[in-house]
């Protein structure tokens, strides 16, 4: 694959912000509440014995089909080539065969249905957000992308209260909370891949493939260049200017004016999928790019507490709490909904502010270990103290910590990629920490969990790892 020509300058329009948004929130809330809600109620109606382990086992190959898409689909986004662009083929494609597989599990009665319909659910959702993440650096110029990120952030810590609302109040049962999650992905998520544009100079293709750019569409790119970059850093301004004037790959060589046809593939076609190039594109080095290397595993440790804390909630209600004794007449399920909608609520104002100064000053690494440090203050709550009250307050501090950490983490790491040209795929890598911590999770956590130590043991461990994480963001030096 070739180099992107040029980094973006437009600004992108609050309406493409609102679709992104509610696409992150529709693929979050569906999974969000397909983990926390109805698959644990699902499994412990199955298996009530062993329902720790059980549901352990259905995130663990969730995680493990997540793990291999991720990069797998980044990069077959990055290679695609049609008439509506190389991201929102795999937008609208996700989100379809996500509802399908959320219907499909609405009708499972064991364990082996599960695990394969929540399989195929993750490979759905991880396709359609891979994606949808990848516009961002496709068109977002960097001192807007933290204004971005932190309202798709809202959008994903939205997602869960919306759809825990209408799994457990609106609704009952699994039946129905997984059909009514099915629609909802389609009605968020199909409008960004339907209603937005790609830019015609991020399908146009550079020197491996082939190039062609004449007079008007080379005026019209340096007129927005020029006006944006008023606004805009002097790196994006040098990097907008070299991209209108020449770009210089190897033998082949772009000039703007009349057509100039590179060796290779005619453009708008796609390059072929090479398999062994792919796996070993797998590898970054962190010798060659240690920002991205320390960006990587700060948020593995960061999301690990996230996915500890979170993945056996419904059970620490059940079993720590006893929720259903304190508040007669109330389900579990209801005292998961009340926790997300405090995480989400104490969620919003310290997501959309930190990705707002983040922008307004150009530095990212106080926001995110201040978000990891928050993170860890909410499993300190947990460690000493096990009651409702304490679940509420461990609440607020974990939306508070994790609305910081989502809202400028994202537009960081667009800043650290290795290549342009593959820039789904490397996010996709990064977003493995993600899906690692995930599997990792219910692992470090069901051991800790039937241990003598408990809960509050499970807790500790997981603020240290958000400590550990929010210490390891000042290792990243290119970024601020």
């Amino acid at each position: 694959m070739n180099e992107v020509l040029t980094t973006p300058v437009k600004r992108v329009s609050a309406g493409w912000m609102t679709l992104l948004a509610l696409a992150q929130m529709g693929v979050i809330m569906a999974t969000t509440v397909g983990s926390q809600i109805l698959l644990p109620s699902h499994v412990a109606r199955i298996d009530p014995a062993s329902k720790e382990a059980s549901l352990a086992v259905v995130f663990a190959v969730g995680a493990v089909c997540t793990i291999i898409a991720n990069p797998l689909f980044g990069a077959m986004s990055d290679r695609t080539r049609s008439r509506f662009g190389r991201r929102r083929p795999w937008v609208v494609g996700g989100a379809l065969v996500c509802a399908a597989s959320l219907a499909f599990l609405a009708w499972q009665e064991s364990l082996a249905g599960l695990v394969v319909g929540w399989a195929v659910a993750q490979l759905a959702f991880t396709a359609a957000l891979a994606a949808a993440i990848a516009t961002v650096p496709d068109q977002v110029p960097i001192r807007q992308r933290g204004k971005v990120s932190a309202l798709a952030g809202v959008g994903q810590l939205a997602g869960p209260l919306l759809g825990g609302v209408v799994a457990t109040v609106l609704l009952t049962g699994v039946k129905a909370g997984f059909l009514a999650m099915a629609v909802l992905v389609l009605l968020l998520v199909l409008p960004f891949g339907l209603f937005t544009r790609e830019p015609a100079e991020e399908l146009a293709e550079g020197p491996a493939e082939g190039f062609t750019e004449g007079p008007a569409e080379v005026s019209a790119t340096a007129a927005g260049a020029t006006a944006e970059a008023t606004t805009e850093t002097t790196v994006e301004t040098a990097v907008a200017t070299a991209g209108t004037a020449a770009v210089t790959t190897g033998p082949a060589v772009v000039t703007t004016g009349p057509a100039v046809a590179a060796a290779g593939p005619a453009a708008g076609t796609a390059a072929p999928f090479d398999l062994p190039a792919f796996l070993r594109g797998l590898w970054v080095s962190p010798r060659r790019h240690p920002d991205f290397a320390w960006a990587w595993v700060s948020r593995l440790m960061i999301t690990l507490t996230l996915a500890m804390a979170i993945g056996y909630l419904q059970y620490y209600l059940r079993d720590a709490v006893d929720y259903e004794r304190l508040f007669p007449g109330s389900t579990v399920e209801q005292g998961v909904v009340a926790l997300v909608a405090v995480f989400t609520l104490s969620s919003v104002v310290p997501t959309l502010l930190a990705g707002w100064l983040s922008d307004r000053y150009g530095s990212r690494r106080p926001a995110v270990c201040a978000g990891g440090l928050t993170m860890a203050a909410s499993g300190l709550v947990l460690t000493f103290l096990t009651s409702w009250p304490a679940a509420i307050a461990a609440s607020v501090l974990l939306g508070a910590g994790y609305g910081m950490f989502t809202a400028v983490d994202q537009a960081m790491v667009t800043q650290l990629l290795p290549a342009d040209a593959d820039r789904a795929k490397d996010l996709g890598i990064v977003s493995l920490a993600n899906s690692a911590s995930n599997t990792l999770g219910p692992v470090i956590a069901a051991p800790l969990v039937t241990s003598a130590g408990g809960y509050p043991l499970m807790y500790g461990v997981a603020a240290g790892f958000a400590t550990l994480g929010a210490c390891l963001i000042w290792r990243i030096r290119g970024v601020r």
